[in-house]
């Protein structure tokens, strides 16, 4: 039996160590705070100590980049049971990951790399999913990607895939709504039916984040969110109603009060769902 993941709809932010003094205090208006969990998959020492002390204060959220759920080699033990003692330690409101492969059986890339959208990748990803969900005993996150390139091979769209993929795994999704508009950007598709073609019942986080523009658009996480993201985060509320929402920044990180503004935004333009559950 796995833990299922409990739906919350508070608003949060990354720990990021710029930060840590602000959240050591226990006084941020956050809601949550989400990690990488590769950071804190350690024995002991100082990043561990905070992140408890961290938990002390806030609802905490693991977020991991290395799973290499589309991996075709499998997923990885050793790497499960150091994310169980992790888990089993902090107590997260749930453990999220990617739609993506990042390692082969001997070299791990550390970057969050595109899968072909085929029966046999959908089967790899599907087992993977549940060797991951049995090792770690709870029901996971998996994130959509932003892409740059596809495959002549896809047998089906991305959110066709990611729909069969929750359907077959029980697994629940963090909707990434900058990724979603960076692809559509990249690909030419239309952003609110790839959300609208999701099962809005799995989604349990929203992902906002900022990105370069340009011929092709990078997903950088490095400025505040667009107007064109906003405007689709608010459409996206209005189908899912309440649900947690985090606001990545990842470089040139800003002070906090200004990412706490950021967030006041998102409050702002999730209001009106919070007001009528979809049905």
């Amino acid at each position: 039996m796995h833990r299922d993941v409990i739906p919350f709809s508070g608003f949060g932010l990354g720990l990021r160590r710029e930060h840590y003094p602000d959240f050591l205090t226990g006084e941020a208006a956050v809601d949550f705070v989400e990690v990488i969990s590769e950071n804190f998959m350690v024995d002991g020492g100082r990043p561990l100590a905070v992140l408890e002390q961290v938990r002390a204060s806030y609802p905490v959220i693991l977020h991991g980049v290395s799973l290499s759920i589309g991996s075709a080699h499998g997923v990885n033990a050793a790497y499960l049971r150091r994310l169980r003692a992790l888990a089993d330690r902090i107590e997260p409101l749930w453990v999220s990951d990617h739609l993506c492969w990042t390692r082969t059986s001997a070299h791990n890339s550390h970057d969050l790399l595109p899968l072909p959208y085929t029966r046999e990748a959908l089967d790899t990803v599907c087992d993977n999913i549940h060797r991951s969900q049995d090792a770690l005993g709870r029901t996971m996150l998996f994130e959509n990607p932003s892409s740059y390139l596809t495959f002549p091979e896809d047998e089906m769209t991305e959110w066709e895939f990611i729909a069969e993929m929750a359907r077959r795994t029980g697994c629940a999704l963090l909707l990434d709504v900058n990724n979603v508009y960076v692809s559509s950007r990249n690909h030419g598709f239309d952003a609110d039916a790839y959300i609208a073609a999701l099962p809005h019942d799995r989604v349990r986080q929203v992902h906002l984040a900022g990105h370069t523009p340009g011929e092709i658009v990078i997903d950088t996480h490095d400025r505040a969110v667009c107007d064109e993201v906003w405007a689709l985060y608010e459409r996206t509320m209005a189908l899912l109603g309440p649900v947690a929402t985090m606001i990545e920044r990842d470089d040139a990180i800003p002070p906090l009060e200004e990412l706490l503004d950021e967030l006041d935004l998102a409050r702002a333009f999730a209001a009106p769902a919070a007001e009528v559950v979809p049905a």
